[in-house]
């Protein structure tokens, strides 16, 4: 992985520990919801290399999944509009 791939997956991590605490959630909780373990949300927050699904699954148990597929929707942006 690039370095720069690299550091987006820790900050990544570190925004959805924060998105957790700001909605008062336990790494429980949030792994509970999610259907997967704490150790596998541990390694997604410390910006370890999960899957697709686990991303998905935590978003969507911390309800931004529409905001980060929102995110990445071309139609969404300047330039996604501007080439359409």
């Amino acid at each position: 992985m690039s370095k720069k791939a690299e550091q987006a997956a820790i900050n990544l991590g570190v925004h959805l520990a924060t998105w957790r605490k700001l909605l008062n959630l336990t790494a429980d909780q949030v792994a509970q919801r999610a259907d997967i373990n704490r150790g596998t949300l541990r390694r997604l927050e410390t910006g370890q290399v999960v899957g697709v699904d686990v991303l998905l699954e935590v978003a969507r148990s911390l309800g931004i999944l529409d905001a980060l597929v929102t995110a990445a929707d071309p139609w969404e942006s300047d330039l996604g509009r501007a080439r359409a």
